[in-house]
């Protein structure tokens, strides 16, 4: 009788406990849909309105501690101006641009999607993508997503460098590294796949983009590591907005962020004869496509002739839409 008394017992404690549980995922549900963060985004987000200066949103760890110091308040455009993609293939800095742009504009930036690790530490204006931010972040491409844009920023990153520096992301954060033995999982086979399959990505993205038939501005991530004031000041002109010299020389005061990924050398290369020259053909082709573009040519003059490269690696070939 005890037995069946404890059992009867433990049977309703769980079902209570159940129930409780079931009621705080509505409760959180809730909360969430109705964050105005998420659903106006012409308001500004309820956890930086007022703030000035330092805003202790993050750390190195992405979550607790450290203060993110600003140039200025950052603030929604209005009226808004036009939507402008920043985009790029991911690794190829830029988050690290879309930072700098709010350094020192004090606007928002935006993005097509919503990554709340950007979202809890600098970024709150994640899954806007309209003309009330200075850009849009995006890795898409397609006629699709550049139909939906006036302008567009392009960034791009040398694919060796923006291929690992995806690869580090995907296996360690944004600020973490993959560790060694990821490249030889599976006897290499994820690697090679990896690489496989972004090497092509990198291509499809860039030479896309350079289709655009709205203004575009082409930056590429090594020129704003050699010379990143002119740059700036470059993209500047390109969004025509004017900026006071105290808050350009604050943002170069604080051109890091909390993105900045350390440099840890591998003891080995990681890239095969096989992989170098599947990205060889890819970087050959756009190199080829930019010549076309920065000389006032007709990019599609470089697309219908692809056919002249030897992508025998697999059954693999470049995607023109």
């Amino acid at each position: 009788m005890r037995r069946w008394r404890w059992w009867r017992w433990l049977v309703c404690a769980s079902g209570w406990v159940a129930l409780v549980y079931v009621f705080f995922l509505a409760f959180v549900t809730l909360v969430s849909l109705t964050n105005p963060t998420l659903t106006r985004p012409y308001s500004p987000p309820a956890e930086v309105v007022g703030a000035r200066g330092t805003w202790s949103w993050a750390s190195r760890r992405l979550g607790r501690g450290a203060r993110l110091p600003w140039c200025q308040p950052l603030r929604w455009r209005d009226p808004p101006g036009p939507v402008t993609a920043l985009v790029s293939f991911p690794g190829s800095g830029n988050t690290w641009v879309r930072y700098l742009l709010q350094q020192v504009t004090g606007y928002y930036s935006g993005s097509v999607y919503k990554d709340y690790a950007l979202m809890k530490n600098g970024f709150p204006a994640e899954s806007v993508s309209n003309g009330s931010v200075v850009v849009v972040k995006t890795h898409e491409w397609g006629p699709e997503m550049r139909k939906g844009f006036s302008r567009a920023i392009l960034v791009v990153r040398d694919p060796y460098l923006a291929i690992q520096a995806e690869f580090n992301r995907q296996s360690g954060g944004h600020i973490g590294h993959a560790q060694p033995d990821k490249y030889t999982r599976d006897g290499g086979r994820y690697w090679e796949k990896f690489v496989t399959n972004k090497a092509l990505a990198w291509m499809n993205t860039t030479l896309d983009w350079l289709k655009f038939e709205g203004p575009l501005h082409l930056v590429f991530y090594e020129d704003l590591l050699d010379n990143l004031p002119e740059e700036m000041r470059r993209i500047l002109e390109f969004l025509d907005l004017d900026v006071s010299e105290s808050n350009f020389d604050c943002m170069m005061r604080h051109l890091d962020g909390i993105y900045k990924r350390r440099k840890r050398p591998l003891s080995f290369d990681p890239f095969t004869p096989k992989l170098r020259a599947l990205v060889d053909r890819c970087k050959q082709l756009v190199e080829r496509a930019v010549r076309e573009v920065l000389a006032g040519g007709d990019v599609n003059v470089v697309l219908n002739n692809m056919n002249a490269f030897n992508f025998s690696f697999g059954h693999h070939k470049p995607v023109v839409r």
